[in-house]
C-alpha cells in the first residue's frame, strides 16, 4: 500500500484510541515528510540509509514506510485494524448503526489538529452521509475563532469538496459562542446562510443561575439556532482536568428547545459527557430532540459518536428523536433550509 496512506491510517486509529497526541503527531509528522515522494525512492532512501536518518522519521515510522514499499500491510497498521474491529462503547449499536452523520466537528481553520480534506476523508471511511464543519466564532480567540471573512473563505472550501463530492455532503456550519447578553458570536446574516448552527457557552461558566439561565433562553429562541452544544461546559477528566456543570433552570431551557425546534446535543467526548445523563432524561421527558455529535477536533475523533449512542441508549432515547439518525433531506428541512438546499 501506499506508504503516507498507511501513516495517515495509523494516526488516524490512534486518534479513535484516544492515544496521546505526540504518537498521534509523529505518524502525522512522518506522512507529511514522505508526501510527494515515489514508491521508488523512497526505496532508494531506504536503501542507502538516508531515510532513516531524516528528520522526522522514527524507528517505528520507518518500519511502516519499509513494509509498505515492499507491498506489505505493515504489521503495526494491520494490529491497529484489527482492534478498530472491535466497539469502543460496550452498549448503543443499535443508535450508532442508525448514525448517519455528526453535526459538530472542528478543523485546523479553528482548534482542530487536521485539515477540512482529512476530517472529511475519515467521516466518509466511518461510513457517515454528512459532517457539519463547525468551527469556532471570532470572540473565542484562543481557539482561533474565525472572523466573518475567514468564514466565508471556508465556505469556498467546503463548496469545492461537495463539488466533487458523490454520496457524501460537508455542511457549512458553526459552533459560535453565547454571549454574555445571550446574543450570537456572528452576524445575523451570515449564520442565516449556513446550513447548521450550534450554539455553546464558552465563558464565564460559572455565572449564576438567572444569568446563565437568561444567556442560554436568549441563544435557544434566536430563530438561527439549530443546536444547544455541550449545555452544562463541564469536563469530567482529560488533559485540561476537570470542571463543574454551569448551574441554569435546566427545565425552562430545555422547554424552550422543545419549543423553539432546537436540538439539545449529547456531546460525545469523553472529557465532557455532556449533558449528564440526569439531564438526558429531563430534556426526554419536555420533548426535545437531541443530536449526537462528536465534538471532533482531529479525523479519527470522529468515531466517539460510539460513546454519545452509547448513553443515549442508557437513558432512553428513541432514535427517531436523534436528529443525526435522519436522512440529509428530512435535516435540512427541519434546519430550515429546504429540501432545494440538499442538492446543491
Amino acid at each position: 500500500m501506499d506508504a503516507t496512506d498507511a501513516l495517515s491510517e495509523i494516526a488516524f486509529w490512534l486518534e479513535r484510541e484516544s492515544a496521546p497526541s505526540f504518537k498521534v503527531q509523529a505518524f502525522r509528522k512522518a506522512a507529511a515528510v514522505i508526501a510527494g515522494l515515489s514508491r521508488d525512492e523512497l526505496a532508494e532512501r531506504i536503501g542507502d540509509g538516508r531515510l532513516k536518518r531524516t528528520k522526522g522519521i522514527g524507528e517505528r515510522t520507518f518500519e511502516v514506510i519499509r513494509e509498505a514499499v515492499e507491498g506489505k500491510i505493515p504489521n503495526y497498521l494491520a494490529g491497529l485494524r484489527e482492534r478498530g474491529t472491535r466497539p469502543l462503547a460496550e452498549g448503543g449499536a443499535e443508535i450508532s448503526a442508525a448514525l448517519r452523520g455528526d453535526l459538530h466537528s472542528h478543523s485546523e481553520w479553528s482548534d482542530g489538529g487536521s485539515s477540512i480534506e482529512e476530517m472529511v476523508a475519515a467521516a466518509r471511511l466511518l461510513g457517515r452521509e454528512y459532517l457539519a464543519l463547525t468551527d469556532h466564532s471570532p470572540g473565542l480567540t484562543i481557539a482561533n475563532g474565525l472572523s466573518t471573512e475567514r468564514l466565508r473563505d471556508q465556505l469556498g472550501v467546503v463548496a469545492a469538496i461537495n463539488d466533487g463530492s458523490d454520496g457524501f455532503r460537508l455542511l457549512t456550519g458553526i459552533e459560535v459562542d453565547i454571549l454574555e447578553d445571550g446574543g450570537l458570536d456572528q452576524a445575523p446574516e451570515v449564520l442565516e446562510g449556513l446550513d447548521i448552527v450550534v450554539a455553546s457557552v464558552h465563558s464565564k461558566l460559572r455565572s449564576d443561575r438567572g444569568t446563565m439561565t437568561r444567556r442560554m433562553l436568549g441563544a435557544v429562541t434566536n430563530p438561527q439556532t439549530n443546536v444547544l452544544g455541550h449545555c452544562t461546559g463541564r469536563l469530567v477528566q482529560g488533559s485540561r482536568g476537570t470542571r463543574p456543570e454551569s448551574e441554569f433552570d435546566a427545565a425552562r431551557v430545555f422547554a424552550a428547545c422543545a419549543e423553539n425546534n432546537v436540538a439539545v446535543e449529547i456531546n460525545s467526548r469523553l472529557e465532557r459527557q455532556d449533558p449528564p445523563d440526569r439531564l438526558i432524561r429531563l430534556a426526554l421527558d419536555a420533548g426535545c430532540l437531541f443530536s449526537i455529535d462528536s465534538d471532533a477536533h482531529a479525523p479519527g475523533q470522529l468515531d466517539y459518536l460510539q460513546y454519545g449512542a452509547e448513553r443515549a441508549e442508557k437513558n432512553g432515547v428513541p432514535a427517531e428523536r436523534i436528529i443525526t439518525t435522519w436522512p440529509l433531506d428530512r435535516l435540512l428541512e427541519w434546519a430550515g433550509k429546504g429540501t432545494a438546499a440538499a442538492g446543491s
